[in-house]
């Protein structure tokens, strides 16, 4: 099975997709183009920018299943209202009115299997899309793409993970900012998961919100400090203090800001960010080789 690579921070901006896309391309020269990288970010995937020339090798929509309610069959016995857990129903007896919103539907099914008289049927609802690529002749990239107005992140995300291709060694997954639902479904299964910071206050508190995420779910990480030179030593105290491993650090730099703002890689710009990411890669490579090396016995 492919060594599965999150990466994710607990607010937008820290570098999460820098990060990301850098690592995908770095690991694809080692392993000989056996990463693929899934933009999870659906709201705003923007991980194939930085490949210019990356070509659409398949899109399809994602749809969820929406409940109907045949007002001619239902006795509105408000069985289907007690059973669903979102309060996406709403009936109301004495004027014979039943309706659900699909804004708040999870699809769960509940409301067919409570329904006496057999009234609800499901209608399909598109949530989304998920598109796929072909970059630099062989590098597999895919990313989802929410319907504006969808609420429906998380299945969206739990459909475009499916999307795996099997002859991978490596994916990376390039989670949604935060620590909401969506980061849950994107890091629940990973191997190995890189939380990006900065050394600020904001970049601290959200790095703990992270931190205290993954120990409930019991994932494995690290911390890669990006923006390095900036801010206040508080990150490093807390690293230090918590003995959580630090990966290695990306140091603040205006002319790779400006690389980066006309979709560069790490390769394109100064040699002192290009040199400080090794490290992590290094790091990554024995943990990727301990796991392929675990797979074998």
């Amino acid at each position: 099975m492919a060594y599965k690579i999150a990466i994710a921070s607990g607010k937008g901006g820290t570098g999460k997709t820098t990060v990301s896309v850098n690592l995908f391309h770095l690991l694809n020269q080692r392993f000989g183009g056996k990463v693929q990288l899934v933009d999870c970010d659906i709201e705003e995937p923007n991980d194939v920018l930085f490949f210019p020339g990356a070509e659409k090798t398949m899109d399809k929509d994602v749809f969820q299943l929406i409940p109907v309610i045949d007002t001619e069959k239902c006795s509105f016995c408000r069985k289907c209202a007690t059973w669903c857990a979102f309060n996406a129903i709403v009936v109301i007896p004495p004027v014979q009115f039943a309706e659900v919103n699909a804004s708040l539907c999870h699809s769960c099914g509940a409301c067919s299997v409570a329904c006496p008289e057999n009234a609800i049927s499901e209608k399909p609802e598109p949530v989304g899309k998920i598109t796929e690529y072909n970059a630099n002749g062989h590098f597999k990239i895919s990313e989802g793409r929410l319907h504006i107005g969808s609420a429906m992140q998380t299945m969206l995300i739990r459909e475009l993970k499916k999307q795996e291709n099997k002859d991978q060694e490596i994916v990376i997954y390039d989670a949604p900012p935060g620590t909401s639902c969506p980061v849950v479904e994107t890091v629940s299964d990973a191997d190995y998961v890189i939380l990006v910071t900065e050394p600020t206050p904001f970049g601290l508190s959200d790095l703990r919100l992270m931190v205290d995420l993954l120990q409930e779910l019991g994932r494995t990480y690290g911390v890669v400090i990006n923006k390095a030179g900036l801010g206040s030593p508080s990150v490093y105290d807390y690293l230090k203090k918590t003995g959580i491993e630090l990966l290695g650090e990306i140091p603040f730099s205006e002319s790779y800001a400006a690389s980066y703002a006309a979709g560069n890689l790490f390769e394109e710009i100064p040699n002192e960010v290009t040199l400080s990411y090794q490290p992590v890669i290094e790091k990554l490579e024995q943990k990727i080789l301990v796991h392929e090396g675990n797979n074998c016995h």
